[in-house]
């Protein structure tokens, strides 16, 4: 039986979360309505999806739009990080031709922009390359590249969404760069590094880790945006032929669920990699170590208590009293 003088136990009472019970309530009776439907519905037609998610014309669409994506990510890669530098240099014409290269495809929607490069050989015939007045080394037409026509259409596709991409991911290389202390570069300087070397060995490696983040979500927007090719015109990439399925047979609804798995798969391991890319340039900084570091800082100290104790130059009780 507790003394008078000894404190009274707490009984402590847990809050309340009325709101958030409430909330994941509203949000579980959405998410089985949506999924019901999805189920039950019979004009999904889950059978007509499963039959044609596979097929070789729909396979073949999907690599189109891969490469497409890849091809376009590169050009556009390469021009961003090009005219990031351009808008760094202290050259006035250097800057100018970047921010004005920056400004109108920006400025301007793709579709747009892809429509002028299905017609580029309306506009322009025949393109020769030299110097005016001067000497002309070579000129060919542009709708005869390759014999293929679809093949040049796809060389016109990768223009249009890289030139365009690149506009977008110059500022997010720019600002990774401006990202990183100039203190470095100046240190750089001093140990008599080139710019070049610079660029290469202290300044990119440091902003990636500002860069991959938002260049991921651009090459998921880039996989997405693919589906505007129809434009140049491209009729071999996954949307167009899914579509040109669907309308062909009656059944629009599930050719696009096709073109949606495919899009939200393709998407889902492009997010993995964003993710790994991500972990790997961050290294060092506190958010992605911490979780490294705890553990070993766990391991650290189990190992260091292990010996203490194999040294035997404590006791067993640390509270028990000890007369020399």
């Amino acid at each position: 039986m507790p003394s008078h003088n000894s404190p009274e136990l707490i009984h402590a009472v847990p809050v309340r979360h009325w709101g958030r019970w409430v909330s994941a309530v509203i949000v579980a009776i959405i998410a089985y309505a949506i999924l019901n439907q999805l189920v039950t519905n019979q004009q999904f037609q889950w059978d007509v999806v499963a039959d044609n998610l596979f097929k070789i014309q729909i396979v073949k669409g999907v690599a189109w739009t891969l490469a497409l994506t890849v091809a376009a990510m590169a050009l556009g890669i390469a021009l961003a990080v090009t005219m990031a530098i351009m808008r760094r240099s202290d050259n006035p014409v250097l800057r100018s031709v970047a921010t004005v290269y920056i400004w109108f495809f920006r400025g301007t929607p793709i579709y747009t922009q892809l429509i002028f490069w299905g017609l580029i050989g309306t506009l322009f015939p025949t393109i020769t390359v030299g110097i005016p007045g001067v000497v002309d080394f070579f000129s060919f037409a542009p709708n005869n590249i390759f014999a293929e026509r679809q093949y040049t259409m796809f060389l016109f596709a990768v223009l249009g969404l890289g030139i365009n991409e690149g506009a977008y991911l110059a500022e997010i290389v720019r600002s990774g760069l401006n990202s990183v202390d100039p203190g470095q570069e100046e240190a750089a300087k001093a140990l008599g590094m080139s710019s070049g070397m610079i660029m290469r060995r202290i300044i990119l490696p440091q902003a990636m880790r500002v860069i991959v983040p938002p260049t991921g979500n651009e090459t998921i927007s880039m996989l997405k945006t693919t589906s505007l090719v129809t434009a140049v015109p491209l009729s071999l990439e996954l949307t167009h032929v899914t579509n040109a399925s669907g309308f062909s047979s009656f059944q629009p609804i599930p050719f696009l669920l096709v073109a949606a798995i495919w899009y939200l798969s393709i998407t889902s391991v492009l997010m993995v990699g964003q993710y790994y890319l991500e972990k790997f340039y961050g290294r060092g900084t506190s958010d992605s170590s911490d979780s490294s570091r705890a553990r070993t800082t766990k391991k650290s100290r189990a190992g260091r208590q292990a010996a203490i104790n194999a040294a035997q130059t404590t006791v067993d009780d640390p509270f028990a009293e000890y007369t020399p």
